[in-house]
Formats: structure tokens, sequence, C-alpha cells
């Protein structure tokens, strides 16, 4: 029986996981993927196997599965009976912010851990329920590998100018930067260009991950070169519940009003975006639905800021080659994909509108100056990666 690695990306009540067998020459083949969700209030595991048939759709009380340290160990338990009692040999993990310590991929250890609390303010929406399941797990089978894969390390490249804020050195030093986030997601898309669309892949590509998170990146040579999000998962893009680019005054104003920290960290995080914008859904499928005038300026909006961020990253890069869609709304929205195009004719892009609405793998037209792509993203699998590599070095350090 071959080897497994399992990959977990906690939320604040429900994990996502997939397993992966472990093949010659490290090739990873996926075995199994689901989700545990409404922990704490309606624990829910549901898990399907490579061709899509489910293994396991099981409800348990609050009491039952109270936490995420519960939902862990039910899971444990259940993919050992899975793999006939073999627990996977190691565990991946996302964990959104990495700081300036870590610009790549590590083995947890007490002192990471420790480090990775730090960062808490940085990411409060996600770092804490990243943690929790590492934290856990090292509790109760330290002997076993965990590796923590970062959003951040992925644009820890950058240059300085693309780094910094107007700030004094001294918050610069401290930590205060540009970091990024989605760069498991952008790594993936650029080990895949090659193969996808090997014209461009060295090229001027400019990525928009677009999900209930979203971002864009530049790359060239395959690198990143700039993102849209910053020092926190805030910054840029409008999203679901968070409202993208904001003047810090805004900030200031909330707080003069009388609200509190916790509660414009509350308002900021889940409370804006198209979610704030439309007064109706955080869900792009609502809002394009809706007859509501507030739907349709949330959906133009968000297309707006994204053509918007199109134009300055074919600045930042000097051309463009390619720009490529992906995450939830990426791959499966024909009409965001048709709304950014369109804003974005003047770079030269012509859709062809039958690709784009059958999701194909490339949806502009024979006509178009730039091409465009659907490539759908496999952050789990980039984790798996990672996890494997690193297992592999230490049996041969």
């Amino acid at each position: 029986m071959s080897e497994t690695v399992l990959v977990l990306n906690a939320g604040s009540s429900s994990i996502k996981f997939q397993l992966f067998a472990i093949g010659r020459d490290a090739e990873l083949d996926r075995r199994l993927r689901g989700q545990f969700e409404g922990i704490g209030a309606r624990p829910h595991l549901v898990a399907r196997d490579a061709r899509d048939k489910v293994l396991v759709d099981e409800v348990w009380t609050a009491n039952e599965v109270p936490d995420g340290p519960a939902a862990i160990e039910r899971l444990h338990t259940w993919i050992q009976g899975f793999r006939g009692g073999t627990p996977p040999v190691a565990i991946g993990h996302r964990v959104v912010h990495g700081g300036p310590t870590y610009d790549r991929p590590v083995r947890v250890t007490d002192e990471v851990i420790r480090e990775l609390r730090r960062f808490v303010p940085l990411a409060p929406l996600h770092q804490p329920n990243n943690l929790a399941p590492i934290e856990s797990i090292h509790r109760r089978r330290p002997e076993l590998m965990q590796v923590a894969c970062f959003d951040t390390a992925f644009h820890r490249g950058h240059s300085e100018l693309a780094d910094r804020f107007a700030l004094p050195e001294e918050l610069y030093q401290q930590g205060v930067r540009r970091y990024g986030f989605h760069g498991l997601s952008y790594e993936y898309i650029a080990q895949v260009l090659p193969t996808v669309a090997p014209g461009v892949a060295d090229g001027r590509v400019v990525v928009a991950h677009l999900g209930s998170g979203a971002s864009m990146c530049a790359l060239h040579h395959r690198r990143s070169v700039d993102s849209t999000m910053g020092f926190t998962a805030l910054d840029g893009l409008p999203m679901g519940t968070r409202p993208g680019q904001l003047d810090p005054g805004v900030v200031l104003y909330l707080h003069q009003r009388g609200m509190s920290t916790e509660a414009v960290q509350t308002f900021l995080y889940k409370e804006c975006g198209l979610k704030g914008l439309s007064g109706i859904s955080n869900d792009v499928r609502d809002l394009l639905a809706s007859s509501n005038p507030r739907a349709r300026l949330a959906i133009d909006y968000f297309a707006y800021r994204i053509a918007k961020e199109l134009g300055a990253f074919a600045a930042v890069l000097g051309g463009l080659d390619a720009l490529v869609f992906t995450a939830g709304i990426g791959e499966n929205s024909p009409a965001i994909r048709k709304a950014v195009i369109e804003r974005s004719s003047w770079l030269g892009f012509e859709l062809d509108e039958a690709a784009n609405e059958d999701n194909r793998t490339k949806i502009t037209g024979p006509a178009s100056k730039l091409p465009a792509f659907v490539i759908p993203t496999n952050e789990e699998l980039m984790i798996a990666r990672h996890a494997v590599r690193l297992m592999h070095a230490g049996r041969t350090s």
C-alpha cells in the first residue's frame, strides 16, 4: 500500500481536505477529497473518491463535534479506516500569513507555531483557524510530520518598490509591508502555464484569482512581480465581504464615530465588499440573478476594479502578454469574465463568446491581440507537493 499525504485547509467552521497517494518519483494521485462543515453547530462530514463516489456522508450533534480539534480527531479516525489503519505519513496545511519570517514552506515545530501566532493580527479572519488543527495535531501526535505552506511565500521576491508602503523605515523593519496572498494558487498557475500556454508562459502574465477572496498577481518569468493584496487580506480588489482598497481615513472616521477596534475589524472583514455594496449577498451568483439595481452596482464595481488593476499591472510589467482567470468565480462565471474583458478591450482583448460560455481554456478569439485563459487552480495539490518534498528532504539529510 502506497504512502499518503493529507492536505488540510481549515476555516472558522469547516475543514476542507484531500488525500494523495505518493507514487514513484513523488508523483501524487488524489484518492479522496471532502469537507467537514458546520463544526460546533451541525457537524457534517462528506468525502468522495477520485471518481466522485461518496465514501462518507455523516452528521453529528454539536456536542459530539464541538470544535476543530474534535473534528480533526473524527477525520483522522475515518481516514485511518479508509486507509485500512495506515495513517498519512505527512499533513500539509494552508497558512495564510507567513509574515516576514517565512518565504517557503516549513516543517512544523514548537518554534514555528510560536512564530505563526505572532501573525494572527495580520490575518485575524484566517490565521487562528489555520493554526487550530496544526496545534491540535502537534499536541496529540508530535511525531507526525506537519508542513505549513504560506499564501504569502510566493510573493516574497518582490522588489522593494513593490514591497513598501510610504511609511517610515522603522515600520518596514518591523514587518509592515505588502505581502500579497493567494500565493499557493498563483504558484500552481505558474507551474502549469508552460503546459497550458507555452507561448506566453514566461512572458508578462496577469492572473486574476477571483473567489470569495479575490486578488490579482503580475507574473514575469512565472515569478510574482506584484500583487493587489498588501499587509493584510483586506487590500486590493473588492471581495465577498471585504472592501479591498480603502482610504485609511475611513477607518479613522469609523473610530471617531465610536466604533471599537473589534467592531471595525468585524465590519471590514464581514460586512463590506459585494455584500456591503449590494445589501443583498456576497455571492456573485445571487447578484447576477438579481434585478435589484444595487446588485448590478456591485457586479459593475467588481469588474471595474479588476479591469483597473489589470491596466495598472500592464504598466508595472511594461506591457502584457496574457490574462488568466482562476478560482471559483474566475473559473465558473462567464458573465464576470466577459465584463472584465470588455472593459479591457483597449489592451487588445477580443472575447470569443462561445468559448467563454463553455468555460474553455482559451476564451479569446483569433482576432484578439492578447489571449485570455481560464485555468483551474489547485492549491491542495501544491501543498501536497511541498509536503512530500520536505518529507523526502528529511529522509535524505
